[in-house]
């Protein structure tokens, strides 16, 4: 649980004391980190197909067994778990307790797509998780298609694979139906009868890829709307993915849309939702229904979850269910969690119901500050500690929550300079 301040005021630190104190240390570390992203860059061998239309990469690890030290495996076994354990075992499943040898593929596998509205954040999530990624080896694996950027989960852009983006998208199609009727951006383009919009962006599309302002701008000649609230209902009521170099490394472009399965070759599928459920568990249980929905924005997945006899069931504090797959590791309480920078939007803390598994209530209100919450996170302790930002490729630490204990201070100038070489590359 997190720990409250060790200043004899009982309050947060100086906002600006500690942002200069850690940027100081953080020199210290800088050139050893930087050679970690130094040197040529592995190439990445395009994808092949299995039988059943996935792409695949030939040099992708399996997932890394789970170390001993911060767990222990239960099969079939129902506990009452603590807040602290359920804490660690989440950071545990999403790779954040200790860095791991795998592919980004893999990993934006394991956690079924990372949140990418922004285009900063999905790497600051795989740095965190990863060792030694190399940036621009996730843009080349855009620009090969094996890794797609697609509205989906929380109608919210999502870096998946090409055949999660096909299983999800039509998943989660009946939420963003919901929020089309409520978007301001789309506004009265919604009225148009779903069945000839469609038709009418098919015809927009038949050539290919085309910016959004584009294909605003002819479906106008079409409807007698704005051309811009025409261009945001074709990104909510059909798969479209945004084209690469969006989303690549420090060389982002404009939005330009196709039709997902055309532009990757996987046709999209129909869901297969108790396997979505039980991936979900696998990177972020274990969890009620309505943590599940929070993650996905999916309803009444309750009679899903107990028509699958296959999980087991636990308990938290309050006495709630807790589902969860068969022999998924659960952490010890006193695992160690090291400090780990994090971008705006991660999903391990938007993909539960109370959004209470790495965050108290005030430091959460504290990161959403006035602004809806813009800043990205430090974690200590495997809590919510702090706010930090880019400023010239260098990490400005604008507030902590708390005072760090020694131990987390050398981990944070750690953090802060292998952040900052990855920056840099």
């Amino acid at each position: 649980m997190p720990t409250k301040s060790t200043g004899s005021s009982g309050t947060c630190s100086n906002p600006s004391t500690s942002a200069r104190k850690y940027s100081s240390n953080a020199s210290q570390s800088r050139g050893r980190i930087r050679r970690m992203y130094s040197g040529s860059r592995p190439s990445i061998p395009s994808g092949t197909r299995c039988s059943d239309g996935r792409r695949t990469s030939a040099m992708a690890p399996p997932s890394p067994p789970v170390t001993n030290c911060l767990c222990r495996t239960l099969v079939s076994l129902h506990m009452r778990l603590t807040r602290q354990r359920l804490n660690r075992t989440l950071l545990l499943r999403q790779h954040l307790l200790e860095r791991v040898a795998m592919s980004p593929e893999e990993m934006v596998r394991h956690l079924v797509g990372l949140q990418a509205q922004e285009n900063l954040p999905p790497y600051l999530s795989l740095a965190a998780r990863l060792t030694g990624l190399d940036p621009h080896n996730v843009s080349a694996l855009l620009e090969q298609r094996r890794l797609v950027r697609l509205l989906t989960m929380r109608g919210t852009i999502h870096l998946l694979t090409p055949d999660d983006a096909a299983e999800l998208r039509p998943w989660v199609a009946p939420r963003i139906e919901q929020e089309i009727r409520v978007s301001q951006s789309i506004g009265d383009a919604r009225e148009i009868a779903r069945p000839e919009a469609e038709a009418a962006l098919r015809e927009v599309l038949a050539d290919g890829p085309l910016p959004q302002k584009d294909i605003g701008l002819r479906l106008a000649e079409r409807f007698s709307y704005p051309a811009t609230q025409l261009g945001q209902l074709a990104r909510s009521i059909a798969p479209l993915a945004q084209l690469p170099p969006r989303g690549c490394w420090k060389s982002s472009g404009g939005v330009v849309y196709d039709y997902v399965d055309r532009w990757t070759g996987v046709p999209m599928a129909e869901p297969d939702v108790p396997a979505l459920v039980r991936r979900y568990l696998r990177a972020f249980g274990p969890a009620t229904a309505a943590d599940v929905t929070a993650w996905s924005a999916v309803t009444r997945l309750g009679p899903v979850l107990k028509g699958m006899d296959d999980l087991v069931q636990h308990e938290d504090e309050d006495g709630r269910v807790l589902y969860d797959v068969d022999g998924a590791p659960i952490a010890d309480e006193d695992a160690p969690a090291p400090v780990r920078l994090l971008g705006t939007y991660d999903n391990v803390w938007l993909s539960h119901a109370a959004r209470d598994r790495v965050t108290d209530a005030e430091a959460r209100r504290s990161w959403m500050g006035t602004n809806g919450g813009i800043g990205n996170t430090v974690f200590a302790g495997g809590w919510l500690a702090g706010i930090w930002r880019v400023e010239d490729d260098r990490v400005r630490i604008d507030r902590l929550h708390r005072d760090l204990t020694k131990r987390e201070q050398a981990e944070l100038d750690e953090e802060i300079a292998r952040t900052e070489a990855l920056l840099a590359s």
